[in-house]
This record gives C-alpha cells, sequence and structure tokens, in this order.
C-alpha cells in the first residue's frame, strides 16, 4: 500500500516519519513546493529505517504529483500559519486556494484515495477539500479530534499520576475554544473520571484542552507538530489496517446530532473504507447545547468560504 503526505514541514515531516515507523505500508511520499525539502526529509527518515527496523520505502518530491499515483491514503497538511496583521478571513482565502489546488492533484492521481485533512482551519479546509474532490464525505475527513483527545488524556494522566494508556476519552465540536470534551464520557480503565478527580480540577484541564494549541504557540513561537503529526498517522493506520477504531473526527453530518451540512469533530469508526459510521451519543441538554455553540462558530468560518466561491479561488 502507499500513502502521501503533502507538506513537508514540522506536521507532515512527522506523520511521515511515523508512519514509516509502523512499517505498515509498502510507500510513503512525501511531497512539498520548496525545492529539495520533501527530499531532503525523506531521506533522512530513510536513513533511519535500519535503526527502527522497519521496510517502508520513502519518496520525497518537488511538486510532482506523478510520484504520489496510485496512493491509498493522502494527508493533506499543506498551508500558512496567520501571519501578524492577517485577517481570518485572508487566511482562509490563502490556505483554501491552497488545499483546492492540492485536493485536484490528489484526485487526478489517486482518484480512489482516501482523503484526511490538517491543515488550519481545520473544519473549513476539510469542507474545501471535499467540494473540490467531489468524491463520497466519507473519504475526506479532518485530524482535529484526536489531538485534542491526546492532549486531555495527557493532562488527566499528569493530574491524576496515572498511565494514559489507561484513559479513554470522547471529544467533540469544531477545532479550537469551542471544543466539547464530554467528562461523562471519559474513563480511566473503565472507571468514570468524575469519581477520580474533583469537578474544579477536571474544569481546568478541560479549559486547558480548549487552549492547548495556543499554549503551545506561546511556548515555542510556532505551531505544535510532534502530537498532529502522530495523531494523523494513527487515522493512517485505522484506515490501512481496516481497524474500526473509534475516533473523533472532522466529518460531514447530514442530520446527526440535529445538524447538517457542517463538517464537524464526532466520534465515528474508522476503517479502510474511511469513516464506515458516525456514531450519535445521547447527549445530555448542558452537552447539546455546547455542540450546538461550536457548530455555530465552525458554520460561520465555513459560509467565509462558501462567500468566496471555492470553485473560484485562485490557485
Amino acid at each position: 500500500m502507499k500513502v502521501t503526505v503533502v507538506g513537508a514541514g514540522n506536521v507532515g515531516a512527522t506523520c511521515a516519519d511515523v508512519i514509516a515507523q509502523k512499517d505498515i505500508v509498502h510507500e510513503v511520499v512525501l511531497l512539498d513546493i520548496k525545492e529539495g525539502i520533501a527530499e531532503g526529509k525523506s531521506l533522512d527518515v530513510w536513513q533511519t529505517s535500519p535503526i527502527n527496523h522497519y521496510d517502508t520505502r520513502m519518496t520525497g518530491s518537488t511538486n510532482d504529483y506523478s510520484k504520489t499515483a496510485g496512493s491509498d491514503v493522502v494527508v493533506i497538511t499543506s498551508g500558512l500559519p496567520r501571519k501578524p496583521g492577517m485577517s481570518r478571513d485572508d487566511l482562509i482565502a490563502t490556505n483554501a486556494g491552497i488545499v483546492k489546488a492540492v485536493t485536484e492533484n490528489v484526485i487526478k492521481h489517486s482518484p480512489n484515495a482516501i482523503i484526511i485533512v490538517v491543515s488550519n482551519p481545520l473544519d473549513v479546509m476539510t469542507y474545501c477539500a471535499f467540494l473540490t474532490a467531489k468524491v463520497d464525505s466519507s473519504r475526506v475527513f479532518g485530524m482535529a479530534g484526536i489531538l485534542d483527545t491526546a492532549r486531555y488524556r495527557a493532562f488527566l494522566a499528569e493530574a491524576l499520576n496515572v498511565s494514559p494508556k489507561d484513559i479513554q476519552a470522547v471529544l467533540m465540536g469544531g477545532h479550537g475554544d469551542t471544543m466539547v470534551p464530554l467528562p461523562r464520557y471519559t474513563t480511566v480503565s473503565g472507571i468514570p473520571v468524575t469519581e477520580l478527580i474533583s469537578r474544579e480540577k477536571l474544569d481546568a484541564i478541560v479549559d486547558r484542552t480548549k487552549k492547548g494549541g495556543g499554549e503551545l504557540v506561546n511556548l515555542m513561537g510556532t505551531s505544535a507538530w510532534y502530537a498532529p503529526g502522530a495523531a494523523a498517522a494513527q487515522m493512517v493506520e485505522a484506515v490501512v489496517k481496516d481497524q474500526k477504531r473509534i475516533f473523533p473526527c472532522c466529518a460531514w453530518l447530514q442530520g446527526q446530532y440535529g445538524l447538517k451540512d457542517i463538517y464537524l469533530g464526532v466520534p465515528v469508526k474508522l476503517g479502510r473504507k474511511g469513516i464506515e459510521e458516525i456514531i450519535e451519543l445521547k447527549l445530555n441538554q448542558e452537552e447539546k447545547a455546547l455542540l450546538s455553540s461550536s457548530a455555530k462558530a465552525v458554520k460561520e468560518v465555513m459560509e467565509v468560504l462558501d462567500n468566496m466561491n471555492v470553485q473560484t479561488v485562485v490557485k
């Protein structure tokens, strides 16, 4: 099997490295528009194969999509970070142009590929890829919930002084401050987390999770890459190995949770066909209100893209 990662920046390169080390596909193609970057990072990753004992072949490409042909899964990490003085609309217009061009090339060379979007703003960029790809929505979805849930679980593991392996959690909504962690569906080896930690401490962890990306930007002056790259790689593994994993992903809703025509984070079953099922949890009134508020915020950003007309966004 073959996987392509478009964008050889920190997130893309990390994702490609993690996939290679999992040894689950024959080839990983890393593609970027900057001359030599993808080739260099691919060569560097390949040179770890004798050390880390894997057979995955690495191929680097400077904007030559013919090398991506026949990919089973494509991860899109391309896009620019928001710069000082840049409005939200400017960022959307810029990255939508990039994601649109990438998606067109991906579909041209790998018409049957599963597309996983990591580019920001995540929810609206997944929507952009879906509009461009013109394929079933089960094959186009975004990575956000896995990363956000990982942060939530990591913070809980610290607070409880337990292994993060034993913590299971569900998180819904948009990728950002309006995300909806669900303590009611959070357990430690099957024990409800609410029995192990005070409401005050749990609320503080939920708040920290919502601002998790910003915390890292403040510390490093740039966005995170280890956890986002690993999160996207975990999604690739679930698809490639047809694992039927239950993950929170940015999915196209058509009536689920009372929401329609929106990409939003919800629990799904992920397998070889992409999103094989959207799971509807029985939310209480408070949770429904939070999800509705998050959906409203995401819809507003999606409407910005609609008003730009993605079909005419400049490449």
